[in-house]
């Protein structure tokens, strides 16, 4: 069996833990791994080749992707799905997995509805918003460094006095910014699951002001919006394959309003993408090597239309339409929990 393997979307510190898993688990079976470049971008192209067992060796503390990516939707090129067929057949791939968010793994479950080959898909974000899987490769590798940028702007905001206002990644879904500024000790978490008041911010800073606190630490993802705007703030009105804005600047927003109103000095500091950078943590080391080799022996067992997901401490599959149906957003009780303690 000829495996075909891509990586889409955006980049996360761990993907190849799962590339080199799925070439381990490949070989053991007596199958080989046909990787493609750039996404779904290099099965239209026809651009790949079969992956060694040296190609994959020393790669698992390696950040990124050995394969490269890109925000490519075969459904938007004019022909783009027959040029797909086409590379497949012709590389007699009947079997494919593609490791990547909800985009990249929504066209791998277009091709299986429409009977082009069997797919298995990885979840990989790490904005971790697939709603079938409890964590998503790159997620704890990405928090890891939010709560290190956390931990560093706290001593620069009390030796200054200053409001620091950290702009971390999460278009629709807060879990970095959640969850990296509970572990981080920010006063103030702003995320897109609940629009937040620019006047509670700014009372909120005063407070703690009187209260003798003369800094503030704001964690705001960049997908949070304050109740006086319609939309979420963009960096420009550019779109991408799937319909995406490119989202930005909030925190730079925020902070001039929380300087206007509270009379505080503020500054912005926009992680961006040094969240995707660096080595992949612990966990999203065994994390992709699980899901790697669980995607390999469901296509072994002729399965296809699933995604690998992690739920209950235990690797299991779910149809794609399960896990890709909306966005897994943050729970209730996670924001209480946050609210106890800023």
């Amino acid at each position: 069996m000829i495996i075909g393997l891509l990586t889409g979307g955006g980049d996360s510190p761990a993907i190849n833990g799962a590339i080199r898993a799925i070439v381990r688990r490949a070989h053991a079976g007596g199958s080989e791994v046909y990787a493609f470049r750039q996404g779904w971008l290099g099965v239209i192209d026809d651009d790949g080749g079969l992956l060694s067992a040296d190609d994959v060796s020393g790669i698992l503390p390696r950040g990124g992707t050995i394969l490269g990516t890109s925000r490519t939707n075969p459904f938007k090129i004019e022909g783009g799905v027959d040029r797909l067929k086409e590379t497949l057949d012709k590389h007699n791939i009947q079997n494919l997995i593609s490791i990547g968010g909800d985009d990249t793994n929504g066209v791998a479950r277009r091709l299986c509805e429409l009977s082009i080959c069997r797919c298995i898909g990885i979840p990989q974000t790490i904005d971790n918003d697939i709603p079938g899987t409890e964590f998503s490769i790159g997620y704890d590798s990405a928090l890891n460094i939010v709560v290190e940028a956390l931990d560093r702007l706290h001593t620069t905001a009390t030796s200054h006095h200053r409001v620091m206002v950290c702009e971390i990644m999460g278009r629709d879904a807060g879990w970095l910014a959640l969850l990296g500024g509970l572990a981080g000790g920010a006063d103030i978490i702003l995320i897109p699951e609940r629009e937040f008041s620019m006047d509670d911010v700014c009372e909120h800073i005063r407070v703690r002001g009187e209260r003798g606190k003369s800094f503030s630490i704001v964690a705001i993802a960049e997908g949070a919006k304050p109740k006086m705007l319609d939309t979420q703030i963009t960096q420009d009105e550019s779109i991408d394959a799937f319909g995406h804005v490119r989202l930005g600047g909030i925190g730079q927003v925020l902070a001039k309003e929380i300087e206007k109103r509270t009379g505080y000095e503020a500054r912005t500091t926009v992680l961006g993408h040094l969240q995707r950078g660096g080595v992949p943590s612990a966990f999203d080391r065994v994390l992709s090597t699980m899901f790697g080799v669980r995607a390999v022996e469901l296509l072994e067992q002729g399965s296809t239309g699933l995604m690998v997901v992690w739920q209950a401490s235990e690797i299991r599959a779910v149809p794609f339409h399960e896990a890709l149906h909306r966005t897994r957003v943050c729970p209730d009780h996670f924001v209480k929990l946050a609210e106890l303690f800023s």
